[in-house]
């Protein structure tokens, strides 16, 4: 092996796209869909294609696939991005399409970051996808469900891919190195590569951008040992896969709160740190602990709402890196409290009678009398003061006389809940079951 001693000798090829599987049998990954005898493999082997969108995380293969499939099929391929491209653009490819057609030839679309197409762009596609003229490959890192309009999805497959294993990312890395022409060329030793595919975050192309910046950091030397040292100071920092517009950031949040929920509260530091490496808001987290303090803990422990109102104006004040403590704080105090959504419910359940039922008038003796006119037609009379009668308490009825006796609150056995409950069992003995 020699070792290339000047950077102006460099590829002008990024690695990632000189190691661009051509066929499928040199694809890594994804072997629920393009194993023998599964669906994508067999559309493309049987040549039947049809309009699909690939939805799965950066670097595990949506593109690759799609010139793949472009490759191994008689079609004309067009590949845009969403980003740059327009109604315009698609309108010249689908004349374009129709011409072909009449030559018995199918036309490929490719469009990457489907889901930043707007409304009128995806429809401009509808006609064309539904009569065959066009197929569409889209991808996207978005969900389709919340992103990709309902007309254009309907006329699609849709194809979840997978992260790419340690197994995938390996192979992809063994590939590199044996069979890029330069990669090969030079005396390339990996000091750890588990840290390599770790911190690459299951995206290939992560990976060999990563493996290539290395090896150029390095060409000047004999021998080029890629170091743990050397690939952290490449990326400065571990590739956190967080997008706080995109799905991810619903992922991890509903981790975080179902975390908090099931009393976890190192799942819930865990999926809280995600976010925050992530670059998330931190007041958007503590938002979210305001109303899980009063959703699932309520008055199993009334000072679970305190804690969260309390963290979320110091969180305000504050600011980062500080505020991590805060959060963490807070975090590990809610996950471990004692759970009751009985607040929760009782309102739900007032407000689907105040939607369903009749609007019941306000019963004369709870009525407020302001005025003479109001005195004289009853308003207030009969009503019986709490504080004149012993411990405060009188079985008195405060709802309309239609829905008189209804529950809404059912307080729990858990935490002060309990002592509440066997409160109100005792006030309204005879009255209401608790």
């Amino acid at each position: 092996m020699s070792t290339v001693k000047s950077k102006n000798q460099l590829p002008q090829i990024p690695l990632a796209e000189r190691c661009r599987p051509k066929t499928l049998d040199e694809f890594q990954g994804q072997e629920k869909l393009v194993g023998k005898g599964k669906p994508l493999r067999t559309m493309i082997d049987s040549d039947s294609l049809s309009s699909i969108i690939l939805w799965g995380p950066p670097g595990t293969g949506k593109t690759t696939l799609a010139k793949i499939i472009s490759e191994s099929t008689n079609s004309e391929f067009f590949q845009m991005n969403a980003v740059s491209s327009g109604v315009r653009e698609i309108r010249q490819i689908i004349e374009i399409a129709k011409n072909n057609l009449i030559q018995s030839r199918r036309t490929i679309l490719f469009i990457d970051e489907i889901h930043r197409f707007n409304k009128a762009q995806q429809d401009a596609l509808l006609a064309s996808v539904e009569s065959g003229e066009l197929i569409l490959i889209g991808a996207t890192t978005e969900n389709p469900s919340f992103e990709v309009i309902p007309a254009l999805r309907s006329r699609v497959r849709v194809f979840v891919l997978e992260e790419l294993s340690k197994n995938n990312l390996q192979d992809i890395l063994n590939f590199a190195l044996t069979k890029d022409d330069f990669l090969k060329s030079l005396n390339i030793t990996i000091v750890d590569p588990d840290f390599l595919l770790f911190i690459s975050g299951g995206d290939a192309r992560i990976l060999l951008n990563i493996l290539e910046a290395s090896v150029i950091q390095e060409i000047e030397k004999e021998e080029i040992k890629i170091t743990k040292e050397i690939i952290e100071n490449i990326i400065q920092r571990k590739n956190i896969m967080y997008d706080k517009a995109g799905e991810e950031h619903y992922n991890i949040i509903s981790a975080f709160i179902k975390s908090l929920r099931g009393s976890d509260p190192d799942a819930a530091v865990y999926w809280m740190a995600r976010m925050l490496e992530g670059g998330e808001d931190p007041l958007f987290i503590a938002r979210r602990m305001v109303v899980l303090a009063s959703e699932d803990i309520g008055n199993a422990s009334p000072n679970a709402l305190l804690l969260a109102e309390a963290a979320f104006s110091a969180v305000d004040k504050i600011g980062m890196p500080e505020s991590r403590i805060i959060l963490s704080q807070c975090a590990t105090y809610l996950a471990s409290s004692p759970k009751s959504n009985a607040s929760y419910m009782a309102v739900d359940s007032a407000l689907s009678d105040v939607k369903n039922l009749p609007l019941y008038q306000v019963p004369i003796h709870l009525r407020n009398a302001p005025t003479k006119l109001m005195k004289d037609l009853g308003y207030g009379k009969e009503y019986k003061y709490p504080h004149s009668f012993e411990n405060n308490f009188l079985q008195e009825s405060y709802l309309p006389e239609e829905i008189k006796g209804k529950q809404y609150y059912l307080p729990s056995e858990n935490g002060n809940e309990k002592t509440i409950k066997e409160r109100l069992k005792s006030l309204w003995k005879g009255i209401k079951k608790y």
